[in-house]
């Protein structure tokens, strides 16, 4: 196969389940940026720089981690989705996505454990278990019916302001995976002990969310199989799961590093992404985000058996990834650092920018 036709496959149409179909295999990673209001709603500068990806080319274009509860923040300056004040500017989002013709998604997300207190006015972060290292608390079986009910609602709401889907954040070691993971989890009742119940939580948004929000919505999951005590035996199980029962359009494996082996010894000898590539995903669809960098390393997700890829660093550095990708076998990403400027001009808001500061050599000083 030549050059121009494995590039052609990147940018042949995606189908879903559920919802439209993605023009091409190429999707935006959400990613923190710290940008909005906060009380959740969209700043400008947000708006203007997921717009902005929107038009340079992305099949789909998703929004940031955005909270679900007030008390979930993970992040200052995050998206909300947790609120019906947050409409108008969930709305005109949805709205110039789709004008760009990209598929406009939510990400939902709560940090459980991991939630700053000084971000929540002094509360205490929330998770399925006491965890001293940040002085959370346990949530109650009624709150964590609430925290259920918190995420099929704000997928509700992101369904009204006109988004094409959402992404259940199930990734990072935030609340969906504290839940699955037996090391964060530590609860006696329906919702801990056995892997089944561990995953209970996550099932129930999943069945909610595609039972409320009918069959012209897409519904993804962000999973990481490793960190944060996660288990691959555990992932790989719960991902045939959701391959069986279909109620989700894709899985989005979040792997830090697409073509590397997994940690776990008993797993070596094939790649971490092969081991889900291989499994039987029916309808489901399955993407991979990590050191995706240039044209190279998305062909080569492709190839190893994904059907789409997930962008962050490369999305930062090029608003028109996908556009540079369509006219270059052989594009990477510009050579880091590069200048603030540099950054301005890629559409990213003073905050952004001084967030990258924060990411080893990505700003020249």
């Amino acid at each position: 196969m030549d050059g121009a036709s494995r590039i052609a496959d990147l940018f042949a149409p995606l189908g879903f389940k559920h919802g439209p179909s993605m023009k091409n295999r190429l999707i935006l990673a959400p990613l923190t940026n710290l940008q909005s209001h906060e009380d959740g709603s969209l700043s400008d500068d947000e708006f203007h720089w997921l717009a902005k990806r929107a038009q340079g080319g992305f099949g789909l274009t998703m929004s940031c981690a955005a909270f679900v509860q007030m008390q979930g923040r993970g992040f200052p300056g995050q998206l909300g989705v947790s609120d019906d004040r947050q409409l108008p500017g969930l709305t005109r989002l949805a709205t110039e996505i789709r004008r760009h013709g990209s598929l406009a998604v939510v990400q939902l997300h709560h940090a459980g454990v991991r939630s700053p207190k000084d971000l929540n006015n002094g509360l205490e972060p929330v998770g399925p278990s006491d965890f001293a290292e940040t002085g959370a608390r346990a949530l109650s079986h009624a709150e964590v019916e609430q925290l259920i009910e918190d995420f099929i609602a704000a997928a509700l709401r992101a369904q009204k302001a006109g988004f094409d889907g959402v992404e259940v954040h199930g990734a990072h070691g935030y609340v969906v995976a504290q839940f699955i993971s037996s090391e964060f989890n530590q609860r006696e009742d329906e919702f801990g002990g056995s892997l089944e119940n561990r995953c209970r939580v996550l099932f129930r948004i999943i069945d909610g969310i595609r039972e409320r929000c009918g069959p012209d919505f897409s519904l993804g999951l962000r999973i990481s199989p490793e960190r944060f005590g996660q288990k691959m035996s555990e992932v790989i199980e719960i991902s045939e799961r959701l391959f069986r029962e279909a109620k989700i359009d894709y899985l989005d494996l979040s792997l830090w590093d697409a073509f590397k082996e997994p940690i776990e010894e008993a797993y070596h000898g094939s790649s971490l992404l092969s081991w889900f590539t291989r499994l039987d995903r029916g309808a489901v669809r399955l993407g991979a985000c990590g050191k995706i960098r240039g044209t190279r390393e998305a062909l080569a997700c492709l190839q190893a058996g994904a059907d789409f890829v997930a962008i962050g660093r490369s999305a930062i550095l090029h608003h028109d990834f996908p556009e540079r990708v369509r006219g270059d076998g052989e594009f990477q990403p510009v050579k880091l650092p590069v200048t603030a400027d540099y950054l301005r001009n890629e559409g990213l808001g003073p905050k952004f920018v001084e967030y990258m500061r924060t990411w080893p050599k990505f700003v020249a000083e």
